[in-house]
């Protein structure tokens, strides 16, 4: 079992995660709306009680076919959590009382050579998370609009030369249809930013998986939702690997909306339905670092309800 959550991804803050969230022995519901090896939902069904219940989520439909968990106090959904509260409905669940999502791709699709989420392999320009999806990053590197195209680099990889980018993408591909991840990487080569080639290319490939997958819009779903099924004093644990995501955490666990500005009631009074537990994001120590590389880029915020 251990070999298996370790392809998948090594949980990152698993010890933070586990003692933020699990505040009681009750008869509770927990959720893990990224499950993907098992990492995290491993060390919640540690410490949860007989009586509790554990709700997995992941889009990845490997991830559920290699499951490595038994535990009757599990079951896992094949869907994006950004229906999270339609299903809890379904299931008659209202409350919850804790919830993990680790934002970050699993090493077992970075490593995969068919998915085309990493720049080191050469694989078809795929990215989906959920292959049940019909958008992909080879129809959107030869069908979108120049515009189009430097709008996503600069919102989602925040890449200055997104315009060039996308002009020399464009032209590129009216002489061959661009299918694989090194003819991409490729094509780009001369309009690298700055001085690190790796870093350039990963922003990239970064932008064009948050288009195919919309893991902004789902991530601020998922946000929305949780003010509704999380009960009063229970626990949130958000671990995200891009300042795109983290601002969108912070913001909305500080002042319950995606605006810097905080939520006020008919008087102006200010309603803040979350507590953040520590005042700056949780960063991995070098420990968890050397253990695992990819954790470098990782913070964790974690909240409290408080109404």
């Amino acid at each position: 079992m251990q070999k298996i959550i370790q392809n998948f991804h090594k949980p990152v803050f698993l010890r933070e995660v586990v003692e933020g969230i699990v505040t009681t022995s009750r008869q509770d519901v927990y959720v893990d709306v990224t499950y993907g090896g098992g990492g995290h939902s491993a060390g919640l069904l540690k410490k949860l009680a007989p009586e509790a219940t554990l709700l997995a989520f992941d889009l990845d439909q490997s991830s559920i076919a290699n499951n490595p968990l038994q535990d009757n106090r599990l079951k896992i959904f094949n869907r994006n959590f950004r229906y999270i509260e339609n299903i809890l409905r379904i299931q008659g669940i209202f409350k919850i009382s804790g919830i993990i999502a680790d934002l970050g791709v699993s090493s077992h699709q970075l490593d995969t050579p068919d998915r085309g989420f990493s720049i080191r392999y050469n694989q078809p320009l795929d990215m989906r998370m959920d292959k049940r999806v019909k958008k992909y990053a080879k129809a959107i590197i030869n069908s979108y609009s120049q515009e189009s195209l430097a709008k996503i680099f600069f919102y989602y990889g925040e890449l200055r030369n997104s315009r060039k980018l996308a002009k020399t993408i464009v032209f590129r591909r009216k002489e061959k249809t661009i299918e694989n991840t090194f003819e991409l990487i490729e094509i780009i080569k001369n309009d690298i930013e700055g001085r690190n080639k790796q870093k350039f290319f990963a922003k990239v490939f970064q932008s064009l998986r948050i288009e195919v997958n919309e893991e902004l819009s789902s991530l601020k779903y998922l946000l929305k939702s949780v003010i509704n099924i999380i009960r009063k004093e229970g626990r949130i644990a958000i671990i995200s690997y891009h300042s795109l995501e983290d601002r969108i955490v912070k913001q909305f666990l500080r002042n319950g909306r995606f605006e810097n500005i905080p939520l006020e009631d008919t008087f102006g009074k200010k309603k803040i339905p979350f507590l953040l537990l520590h005042r700056k994001a949780i960063s991995p120590g070098k420990e968890e670092i050397q253990k695992n590389p990819r954790s470098r880029s990782a913070s964790l915020r974690i909240a409290k309800k408080n109404r």
